[in-house]
């Protein structure tokens, strides 16, 4: 396993805030999962690590489809980091989206998104982010 030790859980359904902070505590790998229920409130929080001179998140488990600002537009504004600051973050995909628009929407973030994951994730695709 890769040592991360901070993600961001960027989805808007409850039972992905709830699983993936209890897969790390039940599997100890000493990971803090901060949780967001959608793009905005996750940007808000990097820009106020930004201002006070705390890293970017190891990893950032990111779904498409959310309220107010959709993983798209994150994806937008969170490549304004990367051109500001020494990111090395992890970018995975994980959408219920298994249409070929979505992988094709996609490819022009493809520097930014290491993996996509079609929903529900399984401890395979656990295994392979973590």
């Amino acid at each position: 396993m890769k040592k991360f030790r901070e993600v961001y859980v960027i989805d808007d359904d409850n039972f992905f805030h709830f699983i993936i902070p209890n897969l790390f505590k039940n599997n100890n790998l000493g990971i803090n999962a901060s949780s967001f229920f959608n793009g905005l409130e996750a940007v808000e929080k990097i820009k106020e690590n930004i201002s006070l001179g705390l890293g970017m998140p190891d990893v950032i488990l990111l779904d498409i489809n959310m309220p107010i600002m959709d993983g798209w537009q994150f994806l937008d504004e969170f490549k304004k980091f990367n051109k500001a600051t020494d990111n090395k973050t992890h970018v995975c995909i994980i959408s219920s989206s298994d249409s070929s628009s979505g992988t094709n929407k996609a490819k022009p973030y493809q520097d930014q998104i290491k993996i996509y994951i079609l929903k529900p994730i399984t401890i395979e695709d656990f295994k392979e982010i973590f």
